[in-house]
């Protein structure tokens, strides 16, 4: 056991490319709340993240129970970009319960949130019975999953 306490999660977060597109996603398509946006001290991001000329912008929203931090680096030039596979390492994505599955993938469709492949039922384990749908963002390649829990 650590000498210390993990007290709780405080946020997860994704580099985008804009700002303003992702927000509109959250806010917009699932109804989280804008909390915080504003740029970032370059020095002190440089010193956190160890890239050289990191110059960002930052914005925090928030959904059901979690804080979700987005980041925008306007720097440094020599940016890339990466789009994992699910069966790639380093790969991430981040899930949320819905109540109705195809009414939650209908209103990501305008954000460029679009099906990876098909809304399928999961067979074993602890989300059996349940719909379930990755979603990629055809811009920044964040993805989402959303999760139909079966009723009753």
């Amino acid at each position: 056991m650590p000498d210390f306490v993990v007290s709780a999660t405080n946020h997860t977060s994704f580099t985008v490319s804009s700002l303003d597109r992702t927000i509109a996603f959250f806010e917009k398509g699932l109804g989280f709340e804008v909390t915080s946006r504003a740029p970032r001290d370059p020095k002190a991001l440089e010193s956190i993240t160890g890239v050289p000329g990191a110059d960002v912008e930052i914005a925090f929203v928030r959904g059901p129970g979690h804080s979700i931090e987005l980041i925008e680096y306007l720097g440094p030039e020599d940016r890339g970009k990466a789009t994992p596979r699910p069966c790639d390492t380093g790969f991430s994505h981040v899930a949320y319960d819905v109540s109705d599955i195809d009414l939650a993938v209908a209103a990501a469709a305008p954000h460029g949130f679009k099906p990876m492949n098909n809304i399928t039922v999961i067979d074993k384990g602890p989300n059996a019975g349940m719909r379930v749908a990755y979603l990629r963002d055809e811009v920044d390649g964040l993805v989402v999953e959303f999760i139909e829990k079966p009723l009753g």
